[in-house]
């Protein structure tokens, strides 16, 4: 499955709407996919999406859209 997740990239300054970046991964789970992003990242994660359907379809639309490889 595909996850988005959205994240701060620092963990030690307060979130800030206008600072949250997102990436694009392929894991088992919501569970999986944040074990992956904090075992390879210092991000603080705010929201781990799952994208199917057309949510998938309209974010692959994205030029932004490109897997994650850790």
């Amino acid at each position: 499955m595909i996850y988005k997740v959205l994240y701060q990239p620092n963990k030690t300054e307060n979130p800030v709407r206008e600072r949250t970046l997102s990436l694009y991964l392929e894991a088992k789970s919501s569970v999986d996919a944040r074990a992956i992003v904090e075992k390879n990242t210092d991000f603080n994660i705010e929201l781990i999406q799952e994208l199917t359907g057309d949510f998938l379809e309209y974010e692959k639309k994205s030029p932004d859209f490109k897997i994650a490889e850790f």
